[in-house]
């Protein structure tokens, strides 16, 4: 059972109520809370943990979605958006900037590797991908080259769920429902190593980008946009050498090479970019989630010179902008932050205990579910598979079976926040605040066993 450790909020027996009757969660079958199934409703949080309205403890193993990278509870950072609301609480960057916004800007192009010194604010990762897509549009458009208009991308890779950013999500169930689709999404295969088809060696996935853009021809194609580790599908990590041929591939064609990091940037992996740690230089990275750890909505385009050289011209303009991109408040937040990190050196944490995390959940290999275990720094999947031997999945219903009706809900109620996935094969994701240590990842441990060993024993009896 989870731990009880806190008092439940004052007036929390009357959240279910109101939340069933007006709050329209996101991605939430909703349906499912009408026989009276309660609705997690977390109203607590410090360090690593949350806690719910009655008073129950939870680790929380996802930092609630890849985002609060520094943890819980730190009044200071919020405090800074407070203090910064008392001398300037709003104004717009549209012709305009602001002090927050300028120091962000520079602080952000100090960080990102290479030539990435020009940072166009978004309120979210969403909105940081499709200000992507319409960027290298625009500046092919300047370029002269109009046609170049398409996207490629992977499969199963989620890059967002507005009608640009869909068209680069490679996960069917998120697209149908919104066909037709922005014309140009294109598609090549991942680099889910644990899957590769018999005789395809990891040399031919990078390869499957130029054949891809060959096809399409080169002339009509603007940029290939990738994650360092792709999270749908459970963190797939990529093969040595393989950004490297990227940027090769990418550079033969004129085509723009765009480093999707909302989730992988700001400590996931060790560095504050992804990039960084696969030593590759893409023209672009969108980013959001960690830059503030999420103690305010905020997201940012982070491109190269290159990129900004046609929009310096002339009576050029970037024909796009978000109402609250580089909002002072979340501007102030994110530099309180990015202090956090300097001073308490996070991402040299994420390195010194990334291997002591991989080290547990490779522990768990001995559990015949346990199918693989992959990823980077705190960014890691558990494969769940019908047989090890010949590493066949489990069906659909199986899956639905497996994950929400046993894992999902039994994780939880012992006192685990993670996730449970089949964007892809089933997995297990886990992505702790980048302060968890040994611990902590014992007390993963500590849940995590015991609950495959009984799915063992439900799914392959």
């Amino acid at each position: 059972m989870a731990t009880p450790a806190a008092p439940p909020a004052t007036g929390s027996s009357n959240l279910q109520e109101l939340a069933k009757r007006h709050l329209w969660m996101h991605f939430s079958r909703m349906g499912s809370y009408a026989d009276g199934a309660e609705i997690p409703i977390i109203v607590k949080g410090d360090g690593c943990y949350v806690w719910d309205e009655h008073g129950n403890k939870y680790f929380d193993g996802l930092s609630s979605l890849f985002c609060v990278n520094i943890g819980h509870g730190r009044a200071d950072v919020a405090q800074a958006g407070a203090d910064q609301a008392k001398e300037l609480g709003f104004f717009t960057n549209w012709s305009y900037a602001h002090p927050r916004a300028i120091e962000l800007a520079a602080r952000i192009a100090g960080l990102a590797p290479g030539d990435l010194n020009r940072v166009f604010f978004t309120s979210g990762g969403g909105e940081s991908v499709e200000s992507a897509i319409k960027l290298v549009r625009q500046f092919h458009k300047l370029n002269g080259k109009p046609n170049k208009t398409k996207i490629i991308a992977r499969e199963v890779a989620y890059h967002g769920t507005s009608m640009g950013a869909l068209a680069a999500t490679g996960i069917t169930n998120l697209r149908q429902p919104y066909e037709p689709l922005m014309p140009g999404g294109c598609h090549v295969p991942n680099t889910n190593l644990y899957r590769l088809p018999p005789g395809y060696g990891a040399e031919n996935l990078a390869e499957a980008v130029a054949r891809r853009i060959e096809f399409e021809g080169p002339d009509t194609v603007a940029a290939v946009i990738m994650e360092p580790v792709q999270n749908a599908g459970g963190c797939f990590t990529p093969p040595e050498g393989y950004f490297q041929r990227i940027r090769e591939i990418c550079d033969e064609h004129d085509v723009l090479f765009i480093s999707d990091e909302v989730i992988c940037s700001w400590g996931r992996l060790g560095h504050y970019f992804g990039a960084q740690r696969y030593d590759y230089q893409p023209d672009i990275i969108t980013t959001a989630k960690g830059l503030t750890s999420s103690y305010a909505p905020m997201g940012a385009v982070i491109a190269s010179d290159r990129i900004m050289e046609p929009f310096l011209q002339g009576t050029n303009s970037f024909m796009h902008g978000f109402t609250w991109g580089g909002h002072p408040m979340c501007a102030a937040v994110a530099m309180a932050n990015l202090d956090v990190f300097e001073e308490e050196h996070i991402n040299e944490g994420v390195l010194e205990n990334e291997p002591h995390f991989r080290a547990m959940l490779d522990s768990l290999r001995d559990i015949p579910i346990v199918g693989d275990v992959r990823g980077a720094g705190f960014f890691q999947a558990i494969e769940l598979v019908k047989d090890r031997d010949t590493q066949l999945s489990f069906t659909k219903p199986e899956s639905e079976t497996l994950l929400r009706g046993y894992l999902s809900g039994e994780l939880f109620k012992r006192g685990l926040i993670c996730r449970a996935d089949d964007r892809g094969d089933p997995v297990i994701q886990l992505s702790p605040p980048l302060i968890a240590g040994p611990e902590h990842f014992e007390e993963i441990e500590g849940i995590l066993r015991p609950v495959l060993e009984e799915a063992t024993r439900r799914m392959l009896a």
